[in-house]
């Protein structure tokens, strides 16, 4: 997918990014290194390089301007492409597709142009304490290919203000 997104910047006539682009948080909370998410696809890169955030609050938020890709139908989860050509990946917790969309409330729908800090989902914080295997939420780069710098930030983050990790493409 990588090479079909570089294409597609260069026709589209993407600006150039000179430094970063900065992703913000889509959930306030504490980040953890994604190697923490007790799920082997998130935890070894298999779907792409990024944190994980340990959730607070009640809703999850658009991390980055760009289009809505796919939000699943359990609503646990959305991907986002920014005009940038960055395609992000959010996915609450581990274990949350068995809930079958039980914690969760759909606010945005695919293809639906979004602004970072915009609300994508809602979830019940209780419930899904009490219900998912796990709460880490992973926040990755699904197009790593293209990506020739990733820095990651630390610490406690609060939704839509806060960096979680700055992309150079």
């Amino acid at each position: 997918m990588g090479f079909f997104s570089r294409i597609r910047r260069l026709i589209s006539g993407a600006p150039t990014i000179e430094g970063g682009i900065a992703i913000l948080a889509p959930v306030s909370g504490e980040i953890y290194p994604i190697e923490k998410v007790p799920d082997v696809v998130f935890a070894e890169k298999i779907v792409g390089d990024g944190i994980a955030i340990a959730p607070e609050g009640d809703t999850i938020y658009a991390p980055i301007d760009g289009t809505i890709g796919k939000i699943f139908e359990t609503n646990h989860a959305f991907s986002i492409e920014s005009p940038q050509g960055l395609e992000l990946f959010v996915h609450f917790g581990v274990g949350t597709v068995e809930l079958r969309g039980n914690g969760f409330k759909r606010l945005a729908e695919e293809g639906q142009q979004v602004k970072a800090g915009d609300p994508i989902l809602a979830f019940d914080l209780e419930y899904l304490r009490e219900h998912a295997d796990s709460l880490l939420t992973p926040v990755v780069l699904a197009n790593m290919e293209d990506i020739k710098y990733l820095e990651k930030s630390q610490g406690r983050v609060e939704a839509g203000k806060d960096v979680i990790f700055t992309v150079e493409i």
